[in-house]
């Protein structure tokens, strides 16, 4: 038997540019047969992985970066004092390690070129951990042992590689199966686009010289404003495999969820602050398969004149208790976190409970189920 542990959020957005497509717009998605906003899941898995920094202890996370050459040498730190040496000792460990490093091309009367120019070739996800190991061995007397290196970076991945997974195309067996599926954000209902026209003054600029009159610069940026459905689950036994450990698989479950509440992606705050949490929160413990409630929201939630968002708390309640009449019961564990009282309709839906609540159950509930699989 599988364990999920699924989050479901219905939060507001004012108007805001959070997540944009390449020509600066607002992400969307048509959907029901009506565009929706929408905010891509790696924008929010991002976000949550900036909100680990201040959740979790720096030696259960990690580094996602091409200049992993870089991050091992932070790791030896001032050991090897010859910093072409210590480039050489880090380099083979990570060769050995399957993780390859393109040397740049020094050009004729330039210095040597220096860590931060070495790039792996494609993204490596390492957790710290597994950097000290690889940092011991690169500082070792002993040779480099190729299956001594490739443990050292497959062993110990810590919570961030261990919900998010990992793939190394170079060295396939360095990849991690991710134990996490996060969703699209998708506004419940229809939604337009809207442009704000803005002028920048320049300061210098003389007001009594029609010379020199007029803005310093204009330009339009585009926002929208919206109530997202966001959706998120995490796999406890594939989470357990990738940690190992029962105590750390439990708080990354407990920490994913938090982090997935609080979290958020910081494009246009400067221009918007549209700065939001979720007004309603469902937490479900499941032990069949995950199941997304997107489809309460195919026919998009209309405003009458009263936003969306009560609507879509109304929608979401409504569908998720007709799925279990339907389909019977694999939800053993249900919570609320909810602003709002919304009377009879969260009735039967779960317990309602405060966000420190939510992630001490979450993490119990891990941790039980942890061991009884065990």
């Amino acid at each position: 038997m599988t364990t999920f542990i699924e989050v479901h959020a219905l939060q507001t957005m004012p108007p805001s540019n959070i997540n944009r497509d390449e020509s600066g717009s607002p992400k969307t998605a048509v959907y029901g047969g009506v565009v929706r906003a929408r905010v891509s899941s790696q924008a929010w898995k991002q976000a949550m992985r900036k909100h680990f920094e201040t959740s979790l202890d720096p030696e259960l996370r990690g580094v996602r970066t091409l200049r992993v050459l870089e991050a091992l040498l932070k790791q030896m730190g001032d050991a090897v004092p010859d910093q072409t040496a210590a480039i050489e000792q880090a380099t083979e460990v990570l060769k050995a390690a399957g993780i390859g490093v393109k040397a740049p091309r020094a050009k004729k009367g330039e210095a040597e070129p220096g860590p931060e120019k070495f790039v792996s070739e494609a993204l490596v996800f390492l957790s710290n951990q597994q950097l000290r190991r690889l940092a011991e061995m690169a500082l070792s007397d002993e040779p480099i042992d190729k299956k001594k290196a490739k443990e050292a970076a497959d062993q110990d991945h810590g919570v961030e590689v261990g919900l998010f997974g990992r793939m190394v195309a170079s060295s396939p067996d360095l990849n991690v199966d991710a134990a996490v599926q996060v969703a699209h954000a998708i506004s419940t209902h229809e939604v337009e686009p809207q442009a704000d026209f803005y002028t920048a003054v320049d300061d210098f600029k003389r007001a009594n010289d029609e010379d020199d009159s007029g803005a310093g610069m204009m330009g339009t940026i585009e926002f929208n404003s919206s109530t997202l459905y966001r959706y998120g689950v995490v796999d406890v036994d594939q989470l357990q495999r990738n940690i190992g450990s029962a105590e750390v698989t439990a708080q990354a479950a407990g920490t994913f969820v938090r982090s997935f509440i609080e979290s958020m992606p910081t494009g246009k705050q400067n221009t918007f602050a549209g700065q939001s949490r979720p007004e309603f929160v469902l937490v479900r413990v499941r032990t069949d398969r995950p199941l997304s409630l997107a489809n309460a929201f195919e026919e998009a939630v209309a405003d009458q004149g009263r936003g969306h968002f009560r609507g879509s708390v109304a929608k979401l309640a409504d569908h998720a208790q007709r799925l279990e009449a339907a389909y019977g019961g694999g939800v053993s564990h249900s919570w609320l976190v909810s602003v709002d009282d919304h009377g009879d309709i969260l009735e039967g839906l779960g317990d309602r409970v405060s966000l420190d609540t939510l992630a001490e159950k979450v993490e119990q509930e891990a941790l039980r189920q942890v061991g009884e699989s065990a």
